[in-house]
């Protein structure tokens, strides 16, 4: 018998997980630790969430079989059509969840963080759905990088506030969201976006995002006459939409867990998000796990051509299949990337989101047999990145 590669009863992942909080958070952390195990199994909930995720979300996604990726690289290539979720990415499979569990626990104010601005499109868009107030933080940097989401989160009605501080990308609006749910602890649920944060929020996250594997199961035995892959691949910044892939399989192991994170310019520019590589173990936002941080303790500014990796950290669930060696972790270059993201439009019609084409350039770093069945989580669409594509290839 193996240990389980889950949470415990405690928050942890081995090492990594629990609830680093200061006081003042201990009420809204402790009402939804003891709540939404009990409100999710509820037969009316789990009606609600299942009926949204099919007639509003478009689940399920489909998996498509890639040919022309699978000649070339020698093996079964299917992608996890993510991307074709409504607002165009894997985030709303959470929000759905979230904005339902929020309804039953009584609030009437939303807060979120975002980086690439999927997230806060999807938070925007289930709180236009449901008519509750919402208020997304996101980096300085991220607002005029991703402008066409920041637009998005507008015209459904939420309020964008930038985060002014430090990097202002990812960690630093997640700081402005965490103190606006201390100074605002009764009326309001703060949606956290990845499976990071204290407990319960990487296990919540994973959960609702564990609709993506668990489709696969079932749409690749029809395929392929079994459930369970070779291989499953998804970029980690925070990890939600790869932990919603690995999800059934954690304890399998049988299947292959690989984990693509953002080298950005190289691991040893000083310019990247390799935390598996540059990280170590600490506390942020709630949580303890990997995190790239100076000698003294200090949070390093991660970097990344895409919004959605460039965070200091991972989620407690990939720093323990990390430490455990449960998972591979690949690190992808900027550089590869863009091209990924180029070839991907080029041979499939399928324009992915940067952080997307991170995980298919590790067909070029690893080699795969004929008769491996590779799933890639295509967790986001490139709109939202057409300004950095034109101008990185002069489109």
């Amino acid at each position: 018998m193996h240990k389980s590669y889950n949470v415990d009863s405690d928050g942890y992942y081995g090492d990594f997980g629990g609830a680093y909080i200061p006081e003042m958070m201990y009420s809204n952390i402790n009402e939804l630790k003891s709540k939404y195990l009990e409100i999710s199994s509820q037969a009316d909930f789990i009606k609600e969430f299942d009926e949204l995720l099919k007639q509003y979300v478009g689940r399920p996604t489909p998996l498509y079989f890639s040919k022309r990726l699978s000649r070339e690289y020698n093996s079964k290539i299917y992608l996890k059509r993510e991307d074709l979720c409504h607002t165009g990415a894997h985030k709303i499979n959470n929000t759905i969840g979230q904005i339902l569990l929020a309804q039953r626990l009584g609030k009437t104010r939303i807060i979120a963080e975002t980086g690439a601005g999927q997230h806060g499109v999807a938070t925007a868009t289930v709180c236009a759905l449901m008519g509750i107030k919402c208020i997304v933080y996101m980096g300085e940097v991220d607002i005029k990088r991703q402008a066409p989401n920041v637009a998005r989160m507008k015209m459904l009605g939420a309020e964008v506030k930038p985060a002014c501080s430090g990097s202002k990308t990812l960690k630093d609006a997640t700081n402005e969201a965490i103190r606006d749910w201390i100074n605002n602890p009764i009326d309001t649920h703060y949606i956290i976006g990845s499976v990071v944060g204290p407990h319960p929020y990487p296990d919540m996250v994973a959960r609702f995002q564990s609709v993506i594997g668990l489709e696969v199961k079932e749409q690749l035995l029809e395929a392929e006459g079994k459930e369970n892959p070779d291989y499953v691949v998804a970029c980690v910044g925070g990890g939600s939409n790869a932990a919603g892939l690995f999800y059934p399989y954690l304890d399998d192991l049988k299947v292959n867990i690989i984990c693509v994170e953002a080298a950005g310019m190289g691991i040893k520019t000083g310019k990247s998000a390799a935390t598996s590589i540059l990280g170590k173990e600490g506390v942020i936002h709630g949580s303890k796990t990997l995190l790239m941080q100076s000698k003294d303790g200090q949070i390093t500014e991660p970097y990344s051509i895409s919004a959605g990796l460039d965070y200091p950290g991972i989620g407690p669930m990939h720093a323990n299949l990390f430490r455990s060696k449960r998972a591979d972790f690949i690190s992808i270059t900027d550089k590869k990337a863009m091209e990924w993201g180029l070839k991907l439009s080029r041979m499939e019609g399928i324009i992915p989101a940067i952080e997307t084409s991170h995980a298919f350039a590790v067909l070029d770093k690893k080699k795969f047999m004929k008769k491996d069945i590779i799933v890639f989580n295509c967790s986001g669409r490139g709109d939202k990145d057409l300004d950095t594509y034109i101008n990185y290839f002069k489109l």
